[in-house]
């Protein structure tokens, strides 16, 4: 049976600007050993995060060709799930953003992969793979 992960922005982000960890996040988009999921959320955090440091083309290139064709399965949205979302917040100091990636590691049954030390304060409850 294959692994799942989930990917947060700061494990893609990492990946597509080369940073500290990037060949970790390369290693599992070449592996056939496991499935990379990624919340609609966390992909708009990404997308985000690129507009606003390089340029929107660029953003909307990530989306329209890079994206496409890296071996993610994108996961969207039920309000249940947005509702869970909320309630980890109201709990824990993360962003919004990051919840997501927590309900989709849960739903999923998959481990995180991140660098963010911001989910440290959530490792009792989802299993996180560090890059």
């Amino acid at each position: 049976m294959k692994k799942k992960v989930v990917l947060d922005s700061f494990a893609l982000l990492a990946y597509l600007e080369q940073e500290k960890g990037s060949q970790k996040v390369k290693d599992l988009f070449s592996s056939d050993k496991v499935i990379i999921l990624m919340n609609d959320i966390n992909i708009g955090e990404t997308f985000y995060i690129l507009a606003k440091k390089r340029s929107l083309e660029k953003a909307e290139y990530f989306l329209t060709v890079i994206l496409p064709s890296l071996p993610i399965t994108n996961i969207g949205n039920t309000l249940q799930d947005v509702i869970h979302a909320g309630k980890i917040k109201a709990l824990y100091p993360v962003s919004f953003a990051d919840c997501f990636a927590v309900i989709t590691a849960i739903k999923e049954k998959a481990t995180i992969v991140t660098g963010d030390p911001d989910f440290k304060h959530i490792e009792k409850l989802v299993s996180i793979e560090w890059i």
